[in-house]
């Protein structure tokens, strides 16, 4: 069914909407832009075939060393009819990190979109309460970042053999 998704997708977005086309564990990943995201999942919501009706999950990612898709969205789709998945991801700049809201299709998408904002600061335009979710309001950063050493070089109470190392 996989490449009937693809087929479909490329003749509703073009083979340029629709790239960085891959599989893993028989689940199809494909990349968009940021502006097909809405059109695209209501698309696949809709479809008489696919039905992907049911949003899985929803999470930021961040790759620094990307210039100009540092910051990016993995959606996970299921279709339960046909119990078939999908991802699809989209990037922005880090500096524009600004997606449309999918809560008017996937109230559950509500609070996802509030994780990826709280750990990621990926901006939700439309969405009706995007505030943090977890963290403290004072927090003037975004955790899940790589903008920090993983490890404090400081420290010297660690047996680094232990860690192997």
């Amino acid at each position: 069914m996989n490449d009937q998704i693809i087929e479909a997708l490329q003749a509703q977005f073009g083979e340029e909407g629709v790239y960085g086309l891959g599989e893993s564990h028989g689940i199809l990943q494909v990349t968009t832009a940021v502006e097909n995201i809405v059109p695209m999942i209501h698309f696949l919501y809709a479809h008489p075939v696919f039905k992907f009706q049911f949003l899985t999950d929803l999470a930021g990612i961040h790759f620094p060393d990307a210039k100009g898709q540092e910051l990016g969205v993995i959606y996970h789709l299921h279709s339960l009819e046909n119990n078939v998945r999908l991802w699809i991801k989209a990037y922005a700049p880090i500096e524009e990190p600004n997606f449309p809201t999918i809560t008017g299709l996937f109230a559950t998408a509500n609070w996802m979109e509030r994780e990826a904002f709280d750990f990621y600061g990926i901006i939700f335009e439309g969405h009706p309460n995007l505030t943090r979710i977890l963290n403290m309001d004072e927090m003037d950063y975004h955790p899940m970042r790589k903008e920090y050493p993983l490890e404090d070089a400081t420290r010297h109470d660690k047996i680094d053999e232990l860690f192997g190392r």
